[in-house]
C-alpha cells in the first residue's frame, strides 16, 4: 500500500476543479482540515501571532516578554508610559524603571490606571491608591482595609528591546 501525502490544493486540483472553484473554496474557507497538508502549507494557529508577546500572561503562572521594538510596545520605552499585559500593569516609571503589578484594584477587581505625576496606581472607581511596591497608600473611598497588589519582576534585557515579566 503506497501512503502519500498531499497538500490542500494539491488534492483540490486532483478532483478537477477549476481555478474558479479553488478561489471559491480558499476565499470561502472550508473545513478540510483533515486533508493531510504538511505544516508549512498552513499557518500556524498556535504559534506566534506577531503581537510583540511571547508567554503566559494571564493566571497564576505570569511569564512573558515583551518586544519593545513592536508598535503596541514601543511606548514602554518612554518613561511615565504604562500598558496592561493580560493580568499585569507594566509602568515605565518617570525614574527609569519598570514596575510590573496585577492590573486589579484588590478592593473590587476594578483595572488599575498608572500615574506618572507621582509614580503610583490609581484605582478610578473607590479612589484607592497603590505604590509600586504592591502597598496600599490609600483605601477605598467606601472605607476598609485591602490587600496589597501581586508584584511582578521586570527585568529589561540588556539592549533594552525587550521587557521579560515573570511571577
Amino acid at each position: 500500500m503506497n501512503n502519500e501525502t498531499l497538500s490542500r490544493s494539491a488534492f483540490l486540483r486532483s478532483l478537477g476543479l477549476s481555478t474558479s472553484a479553488l478561489m471559491a473554496f480558499y476565499c470561502i474557507g472550508t473545513t478540510m482540515t483533515a486533508c493531510g497538508s504538511k505544516k508549512e502549507d498552513d499557518p500556524d494557529p498556535g504559534g506566534s501571532t506577531g503581537n510583540g508577546i511571547t508567554g503566559t500572561t494571564t493566571g497564576s503562572n505570569i511569564q512573558f516578554t515583551l518586544d519593545l521594538k513592536h508598535n503596541t510596545f514601543a511606548k514602554l520605552k518612554t518613561a511615565g508610559e504604562s500598558s496592561i499585559v493580560g493580568d499585569v500593569l507594566i509602568a515605565h516609571t518617570t525614574s527609569g524603571t519598570y514596575a510590573a503589578l496585577s492590573k486589579m484594584c484588590t478592593h473590587e477587581g476594578t483595572t488599575l490606571g498608572f500615574r506618572s505625576a507621582t509614580n503610583d496606581l490609581a484605582c478610578p472607581q473607590h479612589g484607592s491608591e497603590f505604590k509600586l511596591t504592591g502597598e496600599v497608600q490609600k483605601g477605598p473611598n467606601t472605607g476598609g482595609n485591602i490587600p496589597a497588589l501581586k508584584v511582578y519582576k521586570a527585568t529589561l534585557s540588556a539592549d533594552g528591546n525587550s521587557l521579560t515579566v515573570t511571577s
